[in-house]
Parts: C-alpha cells; structure tokens; sequence
C-alpha cells in the first residue's frame, strides 16, 4: 500500500518509455506515405544491388579485347602447325553434324541399309577406339606407378647409403678425438 516513492517514479518513467514506442509505431503504421516510400526504397536498393551482381558476374565472364586477340593468333598459329589436324578435326565435325541431322524418307528408300551399315560399323571402330584408349590409360598408369616405385625405392637406398657414410664418419671423428 505504501509503496517507495523511488520505486513509484522508475514504473512511471517506464510506463512513459513504453508508451513512447507505442505512440511512434502507431504514427508509423498512420502514416502510409512514409511506409510506402520506405517500402519502394528497400525493393530500388535490392533491384540496384541485383543489377550490379548480374553485371560484375558478366564483365567478370567476358573476355577482354586483348584475351580473344591473343587466343585467335593461338588459333591461327596451331591451325599454320598443325593443316592436317585441322582438316580431320573438321571432317570429324563434319561427320558428327551429318550423323545427328535425321534422315529423310527419299535417303532411307535410296541408302537405308548402306547407312545403317555405315553408322554399326562407325559405332563399332569408335567403341573399339575408347577399349584401346582405355588400355593406354590403364598401360601408362601402371608404368608410371611402377616408375614411382623404382624411384622411391632408389631414393631409398640412396638415403641409406647416406645415412651409413654419416654414421662412419661420425664414428671416425669421435674415435679421433
């Protein structure tokens, strides 16, 4: 019943607080210009902060003029080095597009099983192209682990061998002194 005035005065002052963020939330919420320019705002930012990602993301992917004047005088210099290459290189492609454009009713009446032979046996060289690639594969990773060994094993013995002359000539100046 008696309370402390101290006590009294510090419930007031957070009573009147309290009350203070009321007031200012509820003229917030009145106040529909202001929201809604806030709210305008915040989606220009993220729109703005958007469309400079997408255009750093795409000059950071963009070559720049010297990259593409660089890699097609590489171009050109492989293609002077290397005619034949680039001539089965493009008979390849060429062989690829025509294998992937569907054939029409005239070439099937006139060269249906010629083509179909002409794509078993194209099917068949390439699959017999990738067993024997494999086989390289297979052939030189065992060579080179097989490389790798004899190698450690030299360096091995090399490092034995040092370490037995360090030995003796440790013992051969403790002996001395």
């Amino acid at each position: 019943m008696g309370e402390d005035p101290g006590t009294i005065r510090s419930e007031i002052e957070d009573t009147r607080e309290r009350m203070g963020d009321t007031v200012d939330a509820l003229a917030y919420k009145a106040d529909v210009k202001s929201r809604a320019k806030d709210s305008v705002n915040e989606k220009m930012d993220s729109l703005k902060s958007k469309v400079t990602g997408a255009k750093d993301s795409v000059a950071d992917a963009t070559p720049s003029g010297g990259e593409v004047k660089h890699q097609a005088r590489r171009t050109v210099g492989i293609a002077q080095e290397n005619p034949l290459g680039l001539v089965i290189g493009a008979a390849a492609i060429g062989f690829v597009a025509g294998m992937l454009i569907p054939a029409t009713r005239v070439e099937d009446e006139k060269i249906g099983p010629v083509s179909d032979q002409v794509k078993a046996k194209a099917a068949e060289t390439g699959q017999q192209a990738l067993d024997r690639g494999k086989q390289v594969a297979s052939d030189v990773a065992s060579s080179a682990a097989e490389t790798a060994k004899e190698s450690g094993r030299t360096q091995a013995q090399g490092a034995a061998e040092d370490a037995r002359r360090a030995a003796q000539e440790t013992r051969e100046e403790v002996r001395s002194a």
